[in-house]
């Protein structure tokens, strides 16, 4: 109802008053100031909620580590539940990303109740998810929900503004949240028609949130440290390293995907990858790669962990992920960079806990194609002090993961090489995998 009541508002002005760029300004930042805020208090509504529920979970899960044989009958659950309710909405993120590009019909509501029950099943039983998926996904649907009442033209600036406030809420990130929204649509562009209703979203979702008591991870502050030669060339080899690590990941999901994709019956397919998963986890002989991973990131910046730990959480969350299990990406993708950095730690001249953080953020930015977001994630995370050395190697990363990606709907934009020049404009699952899960 505000909306529309808006929406006439506007129009009993003089056209002549219409078109004057400042009123056009002001009518502009008042209409999205109200939708903003309303998309955002839904956002960071539904984030607390369901980050209050992956606490408790994650605690139960913790105190049963035998509820690991039951993740395959988890799997079962979410299966049968996306078999029967959800044939649209499975591809998750990838729908959103859809919509944006080329839009046909609003986002069905009970994509919410789905990849939020399918998230807590997924975590409750040890599977090796994220959980900002989940977030980016219920931003993006309920947001939709209000654009019944808006012109079709102005669809693509709600869900984009629902993208950025469910990561804003979920990490407590908003200006980082405000970015990814804007960044992850195009490879190497930015959407800066979304700004202000995507900044005003997240802030709002991150104020939401906080509002209903919910806290979020901290993490150190890093040192600030000159930038030496030799520190500059450790960045960079390190940024590579980080780069090839996100390629690797996305290689190895959408891959595992495909394979599972040859299971006739769909709601199989999270029943065989949870057995193995559980089988692999009983063989390691600890559930340190399950769920979200938050205490081994914590541990990443404070000593150096060997090379199996990023490597086997690597592997564990695309195998959860490919296998059709929900949740998320990104989070294992913080574990398997902090942790891989950490490792890094040992032969580079770098402190562990810089190359955490830079590992941390690196392989995040070129697994999403997002580097000013996860450059903003990190300073809102680890301070200022370590701004360079972030920066450089999210940039160094986005540049060697190449043309792949976590998200197959993402476009590119604009080429990052130039003899990739050909594949602008064309969408990653075209170059390459097809993933239709998150």
């Amino acid at each position: 109802m505000a909306v529309r009541t808006l929406s006439f508002a506007s129009r009993l002005l003089p056209a002549r008053l219409r078109a004057l760029p400042a009123t056009s300004a002001v009518i502009f930042l008042a209409r999205w100031l109200l939708l903003a805020s309303l998309v955002g208090a839904l956002a960071g509504t539904a984030s607390a909620g369901f980050l209050t529920a992956l606490e408790w979970v994650t605690g139960w899960r913790d105190a049963h580590p035998g509820a690991l044989a039951l993740l395959p009958a988890g799997g079962l659950l979410v299966g049968l539940a996306y078999h029967r309710f959800g044939n649209r909405v499975a591809k998750g993120n990838n729908l959103i990303l859809d919509e944006i590009h080329a839009p046909r019909a609003v986002i069905p509501l009970r994509l919410v109740p789905l990849v939020l029950g399918g998230t807590l099943v997924t975590h409750l039983f040890g599977g090796s998810a994220g959980r900002e998926g989940t977030a980016v996904q219920m931003g993006g649907a309920l947001a939709d929900q209000l654009s019944r009442w808006l012109p079709r033209r102005e669809r693509r600036l709600l869900l984009i503004a629902g993208m950025s406030a469910g990561f804003a809420a979920v990490f407590g990130t908003p200006l980082a949240g405000a970015v990814f929204g804007l960044e992850v649509l195009l490879l190497g562009s930015v959407r800066y028609d979304a700004l202000l209703p995507s900044f005003l979203a997240a802030v709002v979702a991150d104020v939401v949130t906080r509002a209903w008591g919910v806290g979020h991870t901290h993490y150190p502050e890093l040192a600030a440290l000159p930038l030496t030669l030799g520190g500059l060339g450790a960045t960079l080899l390190a940024g590579a390293v980080f780069g090839l690590a996100a390629r690797g990941f996305a290689a190895l999901t959408h891959g595992i995907t495909r394979v599972f994709s040859r299971i006739a019956y769909p709601p199989l397919r999270p029943v065989v990858g949870g057995a193995l998963v559980a089988l692999a986890m009983w063989g390691l002989g600890t559930t340190r790669y399950a769920g979200l991973g938050v205490p081994v990131i914590v541990e990443a910046f404070q000593h150096v962990l060997g090379p199996q730990d990023f490597a086997w959480k690597l592997a564990l969350t695309a195998l959860t992920l490919g296998a059709g299990f929900k949740g998320g990406e990104v989070t294992p993708l913080f574990f398997i960079g902090a942790a891989l950095g950490s490792a890094l730690a040992g032969v580079l001249p770098l402190p562990v806990a810089l190359l955490a953080g830079m590992g941390f953020v690196g392989v995040f930015a070129g697994a999403a194609n997002t580097p000013l977001a996860c450059l903003l994630l990190g300073l809102e995370l680890f301070g200022t002090g370590a701004g360079v050395y972030l920066a450089l190697a999210c940039a160094v990363a986005y540049l060697f993961s190449g043309h792949t990606g976590i998200y197959a709907s993402q476009v590119v934009g604009q080429a990052k090489h130039l003899r990739f020049g050909r594949q602008q404009g064309r969408r990653l699952g075209e170059l390459g995998a097809r993933p239709e899960q998150d």
